[in-house]
């Protein structure tokens, strides 16, 4: 049985759906006002991985992956760019479904946007107005009475007195309490606006979720993912909004990945330390990012180096080389089938279920030594189905180890020097067929020879 860890809870627990066979599960996805760093492309395949897994284990899963299209941070950029807001996000969430493809991140079920969600997000507030958890401050905006919430806290672990302390209330804000927090902002001149019953505005970030969540998925629901910065304050603001509104217990299962660092810091674009997915695959490929990601648990912290990124391209082309000719079986080893999804069913152990893969390629090439092929096809098999529960080793062999790295000829080119390559060691002529082969291992191409010719690939 699949046993995840519960941020709530603060241990594993035994995965049981509200319905039986059904899982719904929110992930909350990107603020669009820039291409996405490896921060966010961690959130994306990790929560791919469990939409994959879940599916895997014969569960029927909507899968609900928020944008969220109106923001401060957007609409200072679409002003510092002369641009309309709309024609700003409409760019970056192209920019982001392109990136996520290449990471092998299927489509959601649903990805509702905020600034098409108003109708939902208004009726949500004026419930919580109604019930009294609402007020409208001297300044037009509605706030969040925090203290009117019982339980406030649990899901980070914080307490409110505690919080309170240490907080302050911003220049211009006018809230009764430094826990509240905004759920409607009154309209500024030349700011997007929204006509809603305390007049024209927009919505605060954490209400957006709520309604985006309990309209798509119902009050209740299975899984509520993302990262870890998002647990406090904006999940524990979404779950006291929610429950005020709905009355009943809003999710069941809270799942957090872990932080990307580099040099021992968090990965930000405050800290100016951060690498857009779309720089990172200008010499890496999508697979071997997503190979990088998984090779931790998604709970640990993930120390970005070009180091990792290397390990990972070495891993993928010893997976590959060794599925390299062998054509896939019609069964698969159930043996190393019941070792991968007993990882997997200990809170996605992604480090250790690839660790599963390594061994069943080694076998692999020990059965391809032997001349057994039927021993070969069935690991074959095994591999690939293996690998697709987590997004991997899906590509032919030969096409990966030919494209899978950042060399600079193309395939054309590097058939070229091979035949010249041949031509020489016919001729006898080995000081050039040598010096062919070193620059071709100079441009990152490694060249194999055998009884069937030259194969080659990249490094």
């Amino acid at each position: 049985m699949l046993r995840v860890f519960n941020s709530e809870s603060r241990r594993k627990e035994a995965f049981v759906p509200i319905e039986a066979g059904k899982v719904r599960m929110y992930v909350c996805g990107m603020t669009v006002y820039d291409y996405c760093h490896i921060g966010h492309a961690r959130v994306l395949v990790v929560f791919d991985v469990l939409y994959r897994y879940l599916r895997h284990k014969g569960f029927e899963v909507t899968y609900v992956r928020n944008i969220t299209d109106i923001d401060d941070k957007i609409i200072r950029r679409a002003e510092e760019q002369g641009v309309a807001m709309r024609g700003l996000t409409d760019r970056f969430i192209d920019a982001m479904h392109e990136d996520a493809a290449r990471l092998g991140v299927l489509e959601p079920t649903l990805e509702p946007r905020a600034t098409d969600s108003m109708e939902a997000i208004i009726a949500m507030i004026r419930e919580l107005e109604e019930r009294g958890y609402a007020y409208r401050a001297e300044n037009g905006d509605v706030y969040y009475d925090v203290s009117r919430f019982e339980g406030y806290g649990r899901l980070s672990g914080k307490n409110p007195e505690d919080l309170r302390a240490g907080a302050r209330v911003e220049v211009g804000e006018a809230k009764d309490d430094p826990l509240d927090f905004v759920l409607w902002k009154a309209a500024k001149p030349g700011e997007p606006s929204w006509d809603s019953p305390w007049g024209p505005g927009r919505p605060g970030w954490h209400i957006e979720c709520s309604a985006m969540s309990t309209t798509t998925l119902g009050n209740r629901f299975d899984i509520h993912g993302g990262g870890q910065d998002l647990q406090f304050p904006h999940h524990e603001n979404e779950i006291a909004q929610s429950e005020a509104a709905t009355c009943e217990h809003y999710v069941n299962y809270w799942m957090h990945n872990g932080f990307v660092r580099v040099n021992e810091e968090k990965m930000s674009k405050s800290l100016g330390n951060f690498f857009t997915v779309r720089d990172v695959l200008e010499a890496y490929s999508g697979e071997e990012i997503r190979w990088f990601i998984l090779s931790s648990h998604y709970r640990s912290p993930l120390n970005y180096s070009d180091a990792q990124l290397d390990a990972a391209r070495a891993a993928l082309h010893r997976l590959y080389n060794a599925l390299e000719g062998v054509e896939p079986g019609e069964t698969a080893d159930a043996g190393f089938a019941e070792r991968f999804e007993a990882a997997m069913d200990d809170d996605l152990n992604t480090p250790e279920a690839l660790a599963v893969l390594f061994e069943c390629a080694s076998e692999l090439n020990r059965a391809r030594e032997q001349g057994d092929d039927a021993r070969a096809g069935e690991l074959a098999r095994t591999l690939v189905d293996l690998g697709g529960v987590v997004g991997v080793l899906q590509s032919d062999p030969a096409d990966y180890l030919r494209g899978g790295g950042a060399g600079e000829l193309d395939a054309d080119a590097i058939e070229a020097l091979i035949e010249q390559r041949n031509r020489a060691r016919a001729e006898r002529d080995f000081a050039e067929a040598d010096r062919i082969r070193d620059a071709l291992a100079d441009q990152g191409v490694q060249l194999l020879d055998g009884p069937e010719g030259t194969r080659w690939q990249r490094t």
